[in-house]
């Protein structure tokens, strides 16, 4: 799946989608699933039956790290 981008969330039976505790009851998270090869899908909570973006662990890291520096914030605040 590393060559996509995007993939139905259907196509993605049986792996665990997993979403932050600190999201809200009414479906405000983004889930994410470790793939079997290597690669992270991501899905909004409210579309859980959507589309799924598909990322690298590089990516997803360097994302990550971003959003820990506080580098998102003014999106959020």
């Amino acid at each position: 799946m590393s060559d996509q981008f995007e993939v139905p969330v259907a196509e993605l039976a049986g792996v665990t989608w997993r979403k932050s505790r600190h999201s809200g009851k009414w479906g405000n998270c983004i889930e994410l699933a470790a793939l079997d090869d290597g690669t992270i899908a991501l899905r909004q909570s409210r579309q859980s039956h959507g589309t799924a973006l598909i990322c690298t662990r590089a990516e997803l890291a360097a994302f990550f790290s971003g959003a820990k520096d506080g580098e998102f914030d003014d999106l959020v605040l």
